[in-house]
């Protein structure tokens, strides 16, 4: 649970560097999204290291690229896990102090409504409710699915699905996948009956919900969780990629913890209910920061196996894997590329980064399927990705963007964004930038 500390921070391929400089990175998202965090609540960053019984920085990430086991984070007991993460969410909404900077620590209260914010007294709490009364409603969900996203971990969600009944063409949304879920009800029951869901209840601090509202965020959550493998179909769908008529490659373009951190081999099997009788898909996770875990294994020379959804990954740069792996034959080439949330819209910095895989990109005419968080964000990658002559075959709402409401972290009196909320895709240059037969040097 501690990636989700940052927020809803974007990713990024990094800047390429000597070989003989090889711990040396450009700008670190997370580190980005600590700054981020400490502008809008100074302090907050090393309480969120303390809790997790870090020292440093450098510390998290350890973490986070699965170098220091989740033993070190000092937690005990359920109990401890479910306090420690509440503590790094209490700070005044309104005048943004710690606990420590209050006369006591403890006489911060939390909004009963939402359960969600804190203040450190009255006043705040009445200059803040013009702002939060906006919000409030949504922040109670963001604080339930919070906790509840541990059943994620725990194996519990998502529960067992089905194959589809209907074809890919034809399921519209998650209302038409929910619909093809026998047995839903019964499946949610044994979710919210689960031991797991007890122990969150029994240790959480916050009074359990009404079954009604578990149920929501169980299913909001199941919609998080299979977000990313059913983007990936509906791109195969758009490109008119048939899994069913050959064997697909797909390259996860700047991968981070969030794709692999406790990723199980089995999480994208949902492509194989979506697709039944396919070839077989290879999905390669491509990034610096990919969390060492059951996917770190090597791509795959020979075609995946039929029938299957087979997950490797690259830990490094994707214009480096391109040159070692695939232009080698190492890996295959990919069929589709996908990035969840590139983030090459944020700074300047971030997108000198990505540059070198855009360029590869555009370039080698892949077709590329990129998602973001919001319709600003939408906005911001387009004009980027026109300035760099790409060609932009459609944009759109993602009828599968999670139906999980995440806040920003720090400024909670936000709208929250949800995940893949709209997808960009690309294919190749624009036509203004191919040059035109006579302007191409005879070969000879």
């Amino acid at each position: 649970v501690a990636q989700r500390n940052a927020g809803a921070a974007s990713k990024t391929v990094r800047p390429k560097k000597p070989a003989e400089e090889p711990a040396a990175r450009g700008p670190d998202v997370d580190s980005l999204g600590f700054q981020a965090m400490d502008r809008n609540v100074p302090g907050l960053s090393h309480v969120i290291l303390q809790k997790l019984n870090m020292k440093s920085y450098e510390d998290y990430k350890s973490a986070m690229d699965g170098r220091k086991s989740g033993s070190d984070f000092g937690i005990r007991t359920y109990f401890d896990m479910f306090h420690k993460m509440e503590d790094t969410f209490k700070f005044c909404a309104e005048c943004k102090k710690l606990p420590d900077a209050l006369p006591d620590p403890k006489s911060l209260r939390r909004c009963k409504r939402c359960q969600n914010v804190y203040y450190c007294g009255v006043a705040c709490q009445r200059a803040n409710w013009p702002l939060h009364k906006k919000f409030c409603k949504k922040l109670k969900l963001v604080a339930l699915d919070r906790l509840v996203e541990w059943l994620v971990f725990t194996g519990d969600i998502p529960f067992p699905t089905e194959t589809w009944t209907k074809p890919a063409r034809d399921v519209e949304g998650w209302e038409d996948w929910f619909s093809m879920q026998e047995q839903l009800e019964e499946k949610l029951g044994a979710v919210l009956t689960g031991r797991y869901m007890t122990l969150l209840w029994a240790n959480a601090g916050k009074p359990r919900p009404e079954d009604g509202e578990l149920r929501e965020s169980v299913r909001r959550l199941v919609t998080d969780f299979h977000s990313r493998p059913l983007t990936i179909g509906l791109g195969l769908r758009l490109f008119g990629i048939d899994p069913l008529a050959k064997v697909l490659t797909v390259h996860v373009v700047g991968a981070s913890h969030v794709e692999t951190l406790n990723t199980r081999l089995t999480d994208y099997d949902e492509l194989t209910r979506m697709f039944p009788g396919h070839q077989g898909v290879e999905v390669v996770m491509v990034g610096v920061d990919v969390v060492d875990g059951p996917v770190m294994r090597p791509p795959l020379a020979a075609p995946a196996p039929q029938g299957r959804v087979y997950l490797s990954s690259y830990k490094g740069l994707y214009h480096d894997f391109w040159e070692s792996h695939v232009e080698t034959k190492l890996a295959a080439r990919p069929d589709l590329v996908v990035g969840f949330h590139p983030g090459f819209h944020a700074c300047p910095d971030l997108l000198a980064g990505w540059l070198p895989t855009l360029l590869l990109l555009r370039d080698y005419c892949l077709p590329v399927l990129f998602t973001v968080y919001s319709e600003q964000e939408l906005k911001s990658s387009l004009q980027i990705l026109v300035e760099l002559e790409t060609h932009i075959m459609g944009y759109a709402a993602n009828p599968f963007a999670s139906l999980r409401p995440e806040q920003v972290y720090s400024s909670p009196n936000k709208a929250p964004v949800y995940c893949s909320s709209y997808y960009i895709a690309l294919l190749g240059p624009v036509a203004s930038a191919v040059p035109a037969v006579e302007e191409l040097e005879d070969g000879d």
